[in-house]
Order: structure tokens, then C-alpha cells, then sequence
């Protein structure tokens, strides 16, 4: 996370009940959710290697899902890296990134499920703050996630002013989308220059 997700919650007066994070990789945020109280944690990992990771590095109560999250029910094709531990991993083609980051080469491919957020079996009434980095797919992720946000009142998400990936949504789209539900960009950090996070809150 580029932002301080324990500043911004004094900052904002944040009270967050539960997180749903989305492409959670090894699980490294759960250190400053332990730390914020936050009890209830469901964490999204489609990658085999970083899943089971993520099985050891975070809470046992946690709920763990190895798929992939967006708008369809099918099994897609990820673009795989390993020289940035798999972090810059995307369900895109790279673009811009291949540029920005010439050590990190998509060397490998892997197929991985995805489902919709809607779709998932669990009470969505205890979750009320959304954490996603997936690389610039995260608009697809919030049009399968329409009923779950009815509950969400802050999302923290990467955001994209340039073409990182192949077709990735751009700021402009993504504030637009969440407004439609009540959410406004209240914080933004750029230090990747063409991408960063920016924190969204509902009003």
C-alpha cells in the first residue's frame, strides 16, 4: 500500500468492521489489519504460489479464496512475472510497465477461475472496506461487485492515469463508476507516476 492506511483511518475517522482485499498476494497488509482490530478478513488470491503463501501468513479465522475476481464466471489467463515476486502479475497485458520496469519480464503464464464478488457465498454485511490492487483491472472487479458495495463505505484501490496495462481503467473511469454508488476520491498518492492508490470514501 502506497497510502498509511493507520493515518488515514484516524485522519477520516474510518470505522472499518471488516476488509474484503482483492489480489492479496502474500498477505502482508494482515500485519496493519491485526493492528486496526479488524476482525473480520476475507482475502482474494488467484495465483497458486502466492495462495499458499498467503495460507501462512495470515490469521487462521480468515477466509482465503483462490480465485480471481471481475465482471464474468470463467477461467482466464494471467500474465505472470517473478522478478517483482509476482506482485506486478495481471490478468492485462502489460504495456507502459514493460517500459517502466524493463527488469520485470511476464516470463510465464498461468490459467486461474474467476467468479464475480457478487457471487460469493458469504454474509457481505460484516465487510464494509475494500482493499484492491490487480493491476488495472479493478473496474471490471467493481461491476461484478454491485450488491457488494452497498455495504462498502471505504474502498482503497490502485489507480491508473496511463495505459500500465493493456485497456487498464484510467482514474477518470473509476472515480465515475464509484460515484454512482456514493464514493468520493479523497486521497491520492502517485509516487508510481503513472499509477498509484487513492482512497474512496462513501458520502
Amino acid at each position: 500500500m502506497l497510502l498509511d492506511l493507520i493515518s488515514l483511518v484516524k485522519k477520516y475517522d474510518m470505522k472499518i468492521n471488516g476488509v474484503i482485499h482483492i489480489g492479496a498476494h502474500h498477505g502482508q497488509e494482515d500485519s496493519t489489519y491485526k493492528v486496526l482490530g479488524i476482525k473480520n478478513k476475507m482475502f482474494f488470491e488467484p495465483l497458486k504460489r502466492n495462495f499458499e503463501i498467503l495460507k501462512q501468513n495470515v490469521s487462521e479465522d480468515s477466509i482465503l479464496v483462490n480465485k480471481a475476481l471481475g465482471n464474468e464466471t470463467k477461467n482466464v489467463k494471467m500474465f505472470v512475472e517473478t522478478a517483482n515476486r509476482s506482485q506486478s502479475s495481471s490478468i492485462l497485458k502489460p504495456k507502459l510497465h514493460l517500459t517502466q520496469y524493463p527488469r520485470i519480464q511476464f516470463n510465464e503464464e498461468e490459467e486461474v477461475e474467476m467468479t464475480r464478488l457478487d457471487n460469493i457465498q458469504v454474509d457481505t454485511t460484516k465487510y464494509n472496506f475494500i482493499n484492491i490492487d490487480v493491476q488495472g483491472y479493478e473496474l471490471e472487479v467493481f461491476k461484478g461487485s454491485e450488491k457488494t458495495l452497498e455495504n462498502i463505505d471505504y474502498i482503497m484501490s490502485e489507480i491508473n492515469r496511463d495505459e500500465v496495462y493493456e485497456n487498464c481503467a484510467k482514474i477518470n473511469e473509476l472515480t465515475e463508476f464509484l460515484s454512482s454508488y456514493g464514493f468520493k476520491l479523497v486521497e491520492q498518492n502517485w509516487a508510481g507516476s503513472t499509477w498509484g492508490d487513492g482512497l474512496f470514501i462513501k458520502q
